[in-house]
């Protein structure tokens, strides 16, 4: 185990993964959990062997999916939420969809407020896509659904009786057992909804009792920009056949979101692609997804955005999983769910979540700071 200088250095540290650190099959995957079952994943595969090295990690744990698939398991569902001593660094830094969360202290609170609010939440693993190794890190993209009936008390308000049914995506940087870095999207606009409450109404309640904010203007390790000076956005070309993802990724967000050209979309999308993302949004067919960015573009018309960190597991015949988390600077002037432009420059940012097969992404899930957009805009 790293010593707590150590340990405090990486927490501050971010190293993107080079290539070289993505797995090329999905020899480790939850589809061994898929496969098992219920009764496997309760008994967590306690005959089974370590299928990588994981230096420091308790031996309970086969592999990173295990780890991460058993620890939410244990923390959330089994109600042990004091086990997030054991799997958080003390100094941990958390960014959810509302702004950072820093220390283990602060996750065990925010985790028993939950709890409180939801008692019989359950977070079943829908997908986790992982890099890394137990030197850098093991980098983890973990989608999971949330399910759980709303009986107790929120800082939103009292028991609604409602059920909330959405999904969260959760980017993980652990090591030596514990987790050092996460950035999460819970969908709390999703949530609230789903509650029969109005997200601007919670937004404004939360700014005047200043529960949460300020909103860190240096929220991402970038600063996203599209020109310099007079210049015009630069021309990425985005290939046909995909055989270097990172280039695939970086050159399909540039093209649609920073040059403004969405005629790529039928380049990138399969014509049966189904989209899930935040607040509850189905799209099927790349007209939808097509208007839906025009409408995110037009409410922030100088938006600029990065991807922050990329990274997949797959090959070209069995496919690819890619998560990419990105981030994005706007300023509030188009009309648009959000109410009236208010000209405010906004932090946008989320997590994407891809299926590559044949070429084309099959499917995408995106969750994107929704309820933070909200807030940063009525603060």
């Amino acid at each position: 185990m790293e010593n707590s200088e150590q340990q405090s250095d990486a927490a501050q540290r971010f190293d993107p993964l080079p290539a070289s650190s993505m797995p090329t099959d999905f020899s480790i995957s939850l589809d061994d959990y898929r496969k098992g079952g219920t009764e496997m994943f309760l008994e967590g595969r306690k005959e089974s062997k370590r299928l990588h090295p994981m230096r420091g990690f308790e031996d309970t744990y086969t592999d990173i999916v295990d780890y991460i698939v058993r620890i939410t398991h244990r923390i959330w569902e089994q109600k042990d939420i004091g086990y997030i001593y054991d799997t958080y660094s003390h100094d941990c830094r958390v960014w959810d969809d509302v702004g950072l969360q820093y220390g283990r202290d602060k996750i065990v609170a925010d985790t028993v407020h939950t709890n409180n609010a939801i008692p019989d939440i359950r977070l079943v693993a829908d997908e986790v896509i992982w890099a890394g190794d137990e030197i850098r890190g093991f980098h983890t993209s973990h989608r999971t659904m949330i399910l759980g009936t709303n009986t107790g008390y929120s800082r939103f308000g009292g028991p609604t009786g409602k059920p909330i049914r959405l999904f969260c995506i959760a980017n993980c940087v652990s090591r030596d057992n514990e987790i050092y870095l996460e950035h999460v999207q819970y969908d709390t606009a999703g949530m609230l909804k789903q509650l029969g409450l109005d997200p601007v109404v919670c937004a404004k309640q939360l700014i005047a009792r200043r529960e949460d904010g300020p909103f860190a203007p240096n929220f991402m390790a970038c600063e996203p920009d599209r020109t310099h000076g007079q210049n015009k956005p630069p021309i990425k070309n985005i290939p046909d056949v995909i055989e270097d993802i990172e280039e695939f990724v970086h050159a399909s967000f540039h093209t649609i979101w920073n040059r403004r050209n969405l005629s790529v979309l039928d380049q990138i999308y399969s014509p049966s692609i189904v989209y899930e993302g935040a607040t509850g949004r189905v799209f099927r067919g790349i007209g939808q997804i097509k208007s839906f960015i025009l409408s995110m573009l037009a409410m922030f018309p100088n938006m600029a955005l990065t991807v922050d960190d990329l990274y997949w597991m797959g090959n070209p015949r069995e496919g690819f999983l890619v998560a990419i988390r990105w981030g994005a600077v706007g300023a509030h002037r188009g009309n648009g769910p959000y109410g009236q432009p208010s000209g405010k420059e906004v932090h946008l940012w989320g997590i994407t979540q891809w299926h590559i097969k044949d070429n084309k992404i099959q499917k995408e899930w995106t969750i994107f700071n929704e309820f933070g957009i909200i807030m940063q805009i009525m603060g």
